[in-house]
């Protein structure tokens, strides 16, 4: 009936360094922190529980769908988290926003709509109006 969330992955397994520029999509698990640029999605792998972190001076020039996401850099495409997703005050996300949890920061910037994704709301419930005597 309730689903265990995952936890934030405290440590980064793969860093994409300040100068580096990717260009094709990524599919991960564990910890990636990107402070260069990707020109293409960034994902988790299948089920995997993953944390992605986007730092101050990186960009993503893609879609990002992973559970855990903090974002402090550009992002221009959706961003889906499954999980958490933290806004730090120098983010900037061009594009739809699907979150379960959400933190946003004084000055993060968001160019498109915020759509909460809990797996409570993913189920329609149907409300009857209470007939009065």
């Amino acid at each position: 009936m309730f689903k265990k969330r995952s936890k934030p992955n405290g440590k980064i397994d793969t860093l994409i360094g300040t100068g580096t520029t990717v260009e094709g999509n990524i599919t991960f698990s564990g910890g990636l922190r990107i402070d260069g640029e990707v020109h293409g999605n960034v994902c988790a792998a299948g089920d995997q529980p993953g944390t992605l972190v986007i730092s101050e001076q990186a960009r993503v020039d893609g879609e990002v769908a992973v559970p855990h996401v903090v974002i402090n850099g550009t992002v221009n495409g959706p961003v889906r988290s499954a999980e958490s997703l933290e806004l730090q005050p120098r983010a900037r996300v061009t594009g739809d926003v699907e979150y379960s949890t959400i933190e946003i920061h004084l000055g993060a910037i968001v160019e498109g709509r915020l759509l909460h994704r809990g797996a409570e709301s993913a189920k329609a419930v149907e409300l009857k109006l209470a007939v009065g005597h």
